[in-house]
């Protein structure tokens, strides 16, 4: 049995040099699926990453204290970290593969920071009925007078509900109620929910993701949302986005991304590799 584990941990998506999303990184080790899962718990993370392989083509896994996620974004942001830093030299290449799907990914070293890069898959769009609404709004707390056009469901691996809301203000006041929230995305399939505030003007975008679901209540940064965004926005004429998330939870992280078409979303994100801690399974 394996009772001490290696764990790199890497801030991913930050802003600035401050701030992003502590995420663990490991290799691929024989462990359970519950092992797993106690991995972030244990590093005291919201997300653990598993890197099987070694060079220019790499699996990935990627779990929370709930389970497995066929994706994770700001994982992928934290593993291409590990791995340029593993590889040595600027600059790291590779071919990543997750949840049956291969797609490119990239880290470029800059001072003492890596910014990242890969391409999301295919995101499916939809309207939201008005019963799925129904249930979600209220327990997020947006009302009839917060909530701005657009909402969709949206999905790259799983299905979240994206939320506009009218201002930035009307974003930071939110208090969900996990206790009704938790259990309403799990009757409707949705992984959490995702809501944003366009500033006109600005140039910028702010949204907090929030998925109890998968025991993130709140998630510092949450890259694929912001792919799902970014192709929904997209279709209506804007090409590239810059999300401001995790202010709410102290830590400020950032994510680019530009729609490309049929092949996806590119996803950006500087991340830093802070070190390696060891966590005790036994």
């Amino acid at each position: 049995m394996i009772s001490r584990l290696p764990v790199t941990i890497v801030r991913a998506c930050l802003r600035e040099g401050r701030g992003g999303s502590p995420t663990a990184v490991l290799d691929e080790t024989p462990l359970s699926d519950a092992e797993r899962r106690r991995v972030p718990v244990l590093a005291g993370t919201s997300h653990a990453v598993f890197v099987a392989g070694r060079g220019s083509a790499v699996s990935l896994r990627f779990f929370t204290a709930e389970g497995e996620l066929p994706a994770c974004g700001h994982g992928t942001v934290a593993a291409l970290a590990f791995l340029a830093e593993r590889a040595g030299g600027t600059e790291y290449r590779g071919t990543l593969r997750a949840a049956g799907r291969g797609f490119a990914g990239w880290a470029v070293r800059e001072d003492a920071f890596f910014r990242a890069a890969f391409t999301s898959g295919p995101v499916e769009l939809r309207e939201p009925a008005a019963a799925e609404c129904g249930l979600v709004l209220p327990a997020l707390g947006v009302t009839p007078e917060t909530l701005a056009p657009g909402a969709r469901v949206a999905s790259v691996g799983r299905a979240r509900l994206l939320v506009p809301v009218t201002t930035r203000a009307a974003l930071t006041a939110l208090d969900p109620d996990f206790g009704q929230l938790g259990p309403v995305c799990d009757r409707l399939g949705f992984l959490g929910c995702y809501v944003y505030s366009v500033e006109a003007g600005s140039g910028r975008i702010a949204a907090r993701m929030f998925a109890p679901s998968i025991g993130v209540p709140e998630d510092i940064a949450n890259a694929n949302s912001t792919a799902c965004l970014a192709a929904d926005l997209a279709d209506r004429g804007v090409t590239a986005i810059t999300v401001d998330m995790g202010d709410s939870l102290g830590a400020p992280a950032t994510i680019t991304a530009s729609a490309r078409g049929a092949s996806g979303v590119r996803l950006g994100g500087a991340a830093e590799v802070v070190g390696v801690d060891v966590v005790r399974l036994s």
